[in-house]
């Protein structure tokens, strides 16, 4: 592990989502608490928008939601970070910027979080990342290709 300290990520899986098997949708919602530094991450066949619903996530939108697709070429993650449009903290540069900085833990605590599913499906170690920045400036209101998920172990 890069960045990812185990015991700051609390991973909860929703009911009927296995830890060791793949059954699609399979969604990641990811928070975390500016204080303490501790990330939440819930797995399962929906997002959890309750984990989202809070009043200090609501104003943030620093939530990080992702999904593992099926298409013709294989599996693939992908990643949707919120930039900017109605009401949100920060300019679209400066949550571009920090999204950026921050996404490498990200990818490691889904990772990592979700390590069971990896070990038994290993053709999802191969899966590329996409990641979607949603944002009403043209500049910031795009897609990237973030490489492997293995890149983040």
């Amino acid at each position: 592990m890069k960045r990812l300290n185990p015991d700051k990520l609390h991973t909860t899986f929703t009911p009927g989502t296995f830890p060791d098997r793949l059954m699609l949708p399979r969604r990641y919602t990811l928070t975390h608490s500016d204080y303490t530094g501790d990330l939440y991450l819930t797995i399962g066949s929906d997002y959890d928008m309750k984990q989202c619903s809070g009043l200090y996530t609501r104003l943030m939108r620093d939530e990080v939601l992702a999904e593992i697709s099926k298409t013709e070429e294989g599996y693939i993650l992908q990643v949707y970070c919120y930039i900017s449009g109605g009401f949100v903290f920060g300019t679209a540069k400066f949550r571009y910027d920090i999204f950026q900085r921050e996404l490498p833990l990200v990818l490691e605590s889904f990772r990592y979080g979700d390590s069971e599913l990896f070990k038994n499906v290993s053709e999802l170690n191969s899966m590329p990342v996409i990641v979607y920045f949603k944002s009403n400036k043209s500049l910031y209101n795009k897609s990237e290709n973030w490489g492997i998920i293995t890149d983040y172990d």
